[in-house]
């Protein structure tokens, strides 16, 4: 079992000050680089996925979240507003508001929909101190945020196709869902009173979990304040759930921002707003992987990809040339010289490195690389472009194994 609180700090991933204050970690290089490619990854699948991406202020003035309902039925999750002359402004709690206005201020036609708007942006909980943990639970999150704005009859499959790219991304950073969960209103009234557009909403996202054939399981009091959502939930090593991923259907902030779409008929229509988030928060999303692969990150979101092992002074000019190979072709490669030890001294030190590239007087003379993985396999020695094309492909096709098991190439333990 590991706590991400303790390894992420023995890794140099991320630390806490005082002085900065709780719930407000701050990412050390190792742990940017990791940040760093899961946000480049998640910013290409939306792009292929048809995207676009926005940026957007993480500032508002106090009257957008009355109008969105944030601050009648979510305020005591907001910080206190600030006063700005006459105005007061207040720490986003959600992007979508401001995605709302972003769409408001073109008009649209239904040639354009669905319109699929997307931001890796900042917004802040004002969360308790006694809840605050890690990554885990933070004041500043960067959210991995979208949403789309489209026909009725275009939210289903929209909302499919948001699950497929959840499988996807899980599949990438070799982690699973726990469960499905159809998150439904509860009593009380922190909900949005609008009977028919909650039946309309659930209706819609029923029809999605059982069109994609995935278990799921209802809970009442668990929907946003405005819809009901698909939350995918994980489990960290403590046997603690906790949502990852969501899908949302909002019938809600389209009426209070009063959205329009030019229709077929040319006459406007109200569209609906689908959020979905395929990795959340990119803090939680980092606590999970620490925890699921115990500092091992699939190897295209290891901050070290390729360490370069020379067996003597004598092999170090050619494992530098070969570090500058890796970072030509964009690894991310370190040089581990005699300086720092025996050759098991360094091949223990970089045991959560994928790659670990021994180059001792042979492999030298043939510009060869004897390969060890990650998980104890060794290579017989390869031509160096061969190697680094191979783990080029591998890094680039995200994929989770760290050898083609296809490859002619046999390893032994």
């Amino acid at each position: 079992m590991h706590d991400h609180r303790k390894l992420g700090r023995e890794l140099a991933l991320f630390d806490t000050d005082p002085l900065i204050g709780a719930g407000l970690p701050y990412w050390l290089p190792d742990g940017a680089v990791v940040r760093h490619a899961l946000e480049e990854y998640i910013r290409t699948a939306e792009r292929k996925a048809g995207y676009r991406h926005v940026y957007s202020p993480v500032l508002g003035k106090r009257e957008l979240y009355e109008i969105s309902g944030h601050w009648s039925h979510y305020s005591d999750d907001m910080f206190p507003p600030m006063d700005l002359g006459a105005e007061q402004v207040v720490l986003r709690p959600s992007l979508c508001p401001h995605h709302a206005l972003i769409y408001r201020s073109r008009s649209h036609s239904y040639r354009e929909l669905p319109l699929r708007m997307a931001e890796l942006g900042g917004m802040y909980r004002s969360e308790l101190s006694g809840v605050l943990g890690g990554l885990t639970r933070v004041r500043a999150i960067q959210l991995n945020d979208a949403h789309i704005f489209c026909t009725l009859d275009q939210v289903a499959d929209e909302a499919g196709a948001a699950l497929e790219m959840i499988r996807r991304a899980y599949e990438a950073l070799g982690i699973g869902a726990a469960r499905y969960r159809l998150s439904l209103p509860g009593p009380g009234g922190k909900y949005v009173a609008a009977p028919e557009k909650w039946e309309r909403s659930v209706a819609l996202l029923t029809e999605v979990l059982d069109r994609s054939g995935l278990p799921y399981e209802a809970a009442e009091g668990e929907a946003a304040f405005y819809g009901p959502k698909i939350d995918v939930q994980v489990v960290d090593g403590l046997g603690r759930e906790s949502t990852l991923s969501t899908v949302q259907v909002d019938f809600h902030q389209p009426e209070r921002f009063d959205l329009r779409y030019i229709g077929a008929d040319g006459a406007k229509h109200r569209p609906v707003m689908v959020h979905r988030s395929i990795i959340g928060s990119v803090e939680r999303a980092v606590a999970h992987l620490i925890e699921e692969h115990g500092g091992a990150f699939p190897a295209w979101l290891s901050p070290t990809q390729v360490v370069v092992l020379p067996i003597s002074e004598a092999e170090l000019r050619h494992a530098e040339a070969l570090a500058r190979r890796c970072a030509d072709l964009g690894l991310r490669a370190e040089l581990a010289g005699p300086e720092r030890g025996s050759l098991g001294a360094r091949i223990r030190e970089a045991r959560l490195v994928p790659y670990q590239a021994v180059i001792g007087a042979r492999e030298a003379a043939d510009d060869r690389v004897a390969l060890r993985l990650r998980d104890g396999r060794r290579l017989d020695p390869l031509p160096a472009e061969d190697v680094l094309d191979r783990i080029g492909a591998l890094v680039g096709a995200h994929r989770t194994d760290l050898w083609d098991p296809a490859s002619p190439t046999s390893g032994r333990a």
